[in-house]
């Protein structure tokens, strides 16, 4: 049998090993709310992401804090959009619903 010779190993990004690692501790429903603010910038654009951030994920139920009550009305009027750009970034493990707020 072959020993395997000392060196480097291949890295491999720590962050695409958080959401498995949460899931094996039990702790599934912290991965999925790590998996949607990891795309959320991307879901929502870069505009919109600097003024609003994912705060919470209770059940299917994404709730976002927004930095001003024009940001958040503009997110609720985009409600559906989000939605479904979440739904093409996370599949199954995406969100149902919105609850925007100011804060």
């Amino acid at each position: 049998m072959r020993r395997r010779e000392p060196g480097p190993r291949p890295l491999r990004a720590v962050g695409s090993a958080i959401p498995r690692v949460l899931t094996e501790l039990g702790l599934g429903s912290a991965a999925e709310s790590l998996r949607v603010i990891e795309v959320w910038a991307e879901a929502v654009g870069p505009e919109a992401a600097g003024h609003a951030e994912p705060a919470a994920l209770r059940g299917r139920v994404l709730e976002v804090a927004a930095d001003s009550s024009a940001w958040a009305q503009h997110l609720q009027l985009r409600h559906d959009e989000i939605l479904g750009s979440l739904r093409e970034r996370l599949g199954e493990a995406a969100p149902h619903s919105l609850r925007i707020r100011v804060g």
